[in-house]
This record gives C-alpha cells, sequence and structure tokens, in this order.
C-alpha cells in the first residue's frame, strides 16, 4: 500500500532536481568561429588564382596587372587602412573620454553632431571635396577616411564610458583612487568591449572608403577597380574586388581576434 509523498517531501525533491542557474551569457566572438574564416579565405584566394592562371588576359589587362601593380595597389590599400585607423582612435578615443567628464559633458551633443555630418556626407562627394581644397595625393584621402569613421569610435566610447555602473565607480573613489586611477583602471577597462565593438565597425568601414581614393590619386586597390570599369575588363575589376572584400573580413577576423584577447577578465560580452 503505496501512501501519498507529503508536500515538504515533494518540494525537498523537487528542490533536489532543481535545474542549476544559468552561467554567464556564452562569448558572441569565440575560438571555433575564428578557425572558420581565415580557412575560406585562403579557399577563396587560391580559387581565384587558379581562375587567372587559366584566363586569356588581353594585352591591356595583362598590363594593368603586371610589374607588381597589384602587390603595390594591396599594400597601399594596407597602408591607407592602417594610418587611418590610427589617427581615428588617437582622436576619437580621447575625444570620447573628455567628453564624458564634468567639465566637457555639455559640449558632447555638439560634437557628436559634427561627427554625424562627417559620416552622412556622401565618401566621394566629401573626397572630391578635399581634393578641391588639398590637391590629389595621400593627404586627401587619408582625411577623408578619418572623417568617415571617427564617429563609430567616438559613439561607442562615449556609451561604453556612461554605461558604468555609478556604484562601482563611487566605491572606488571611496577606496582612494584618484580620477585617473578611476579612468584607468575601472572606467577603461569596463568599457572595453563596446570601444572594440567600434573600432571593428571603422576598421571595416575604412578599407571600404579607402578604395575611393584612387579617384584623388591616393592608390590602393581602387585602382585596380577603376581600371576594370573605365576600360571594361573584367578580371582586372574581379581581382581588385576579390581582394579588396578579402581584405575587408581578414581586418574584421583580427578586429575579433582582438576582442576576444583584449576582452577584460571576469566580463563577458552578451550575445
Amino acid at each position: 500500500m503505496t501512501t501519498a509523498a507529503s508536500p515538504v517531501a515533494e518540494d525537498e525533491r523537487e528542490e533536489g532536481t532543481a535545474a542549476p542557474p544559468p552561467g554567464p551569457p556564452k562569448r558572441r566572438v569565440t575560438w571555433r568561429k575564428l578557425t572558420f574564416l581565415p580557412a575560406f579565405l585562403l579557399a577563396v584566394l587560391f580559387a581565384t588564382w587558379l581562375w587567372f592562371e587559366q584566363a586569356d588576359l588581353d594585352p591591356l589587362s595583362a598590363n594593368a596587372l603586371s610589374n607588381g601593380q597589384v602587390s603595390k595597389a594591396l599594400w597601399q590599400h594596407v597602408e591607407l587602412t592602417v594610418v587611418s585607423t590610427f589617427f581615428v582612435l588617437i582622436i576619437a578615443i580621447p575625444l570620447g573620454i573628455a567628453l564624458t567628464r564634468v567639465a566637457f559633458r555639455k559640449a558632447s551633443p555638439v560634437v557628436t553632431a559634427a561627427a554625424n555630418i562627417g559620416q552622412a556626407t556622401p565618401a566621394i562627394g566629401l573626397l572630391a571635396l578635399l581634393v578641391i581644397w588639398l590637391g590629389t595625393g595621400t593627404k586627401a584621402a587619408l582625411i577623408g577616411i578619418v572623417a568617415y569613421a571617427v564617429l563609430p569610435v567616438l559613439s561607442n566610447t562615449i556609451a561604453g564610458l556612461k554605461a558604468n555602473d555609478p556604484a562601482l565607480l563611487e566605491a572606488a573613489r571611496g577606496i582612494g583612487m584618484s580620477p585617473l586611477g578611476v579612468l584607468a583602471r575601472v572606467e577603461l577597462p569596463l568599457a572595453v568591449p563596446l570601444i572594440l565593438a567600434g573600432v571593428r565597425t571603422a576598421l571595416v568601414l575604412n578599407v571600404g572608403t579607402a578604395t575611393l581614393a584612387a579617384f584623388g590619386g591616393g592608390g590602393g586597390l581602387g585602382v585596380l577597380i577603376t581600371t576594370g570599369i573605365t576600360n571594361q575588363r573584367m578580371p582586372v575589376l574581379m581581382l581588385g574586388s576579390v581582394l579588396t572584400v578579402t581584405l575587408a573580413l581578414l581586418v574584421d577576423w583580427l578586429a575579433s581576434l582582438a576582442e576576444l584577447l583584449l576582452e577584460p577578465r571576469g566580463l563577458e560580452v552578451g550575445t
């Protein structure tokens, strides 16, 4: 003869078999995800190389791709991306930090609006104005690329610093940390995930915008793309496009790797 279990026993049984509390959210970027993209890019480049090995290039296409012009355009594109990103970082991050301080907080809407104007302006139009003002060359191209990519890093720096828990900052001040110490040891480490997301966006923007440098005499892979379009040479256009897309994806992969490595310990980035 069986007896009904008491409510207390049922509660204890339920508590004993209860599911464990959910763990921390999974990382947005994982090592497994990071191993797929390089393999895919290598496959794309290998397929492109095989296609060019058996392609019948006319003299104009062969001349556009000979004498190291492809490697020269690729190096110029990488140089434009790296230099412009460096200037974006040294402008946007300190400016974002300053705009979250009490003394400059009122200027934040004005500066953000100016950065919005820089990105809202069509890149080719902005480059044309800079060429008229500064002349052709790398200088005008770099200024245009930097103006176009400042906003993501600036806005993410401001958002990351504003998202910090005020109670945590007050506790840091309460143990005697100076304002600079609170910024360097508490605020910035907590804001790193958002700042890195802005840098990642800026990098990809810079790779794409750098193709327009060819219109202002700045070089880069845009030279191959414009040559292929103007002369109706599909192999030249295809090579320039494939290399640009591959470079953009590679830069995004490197930024993902940096995001994973530089994420502060004990912090998890939500999905």
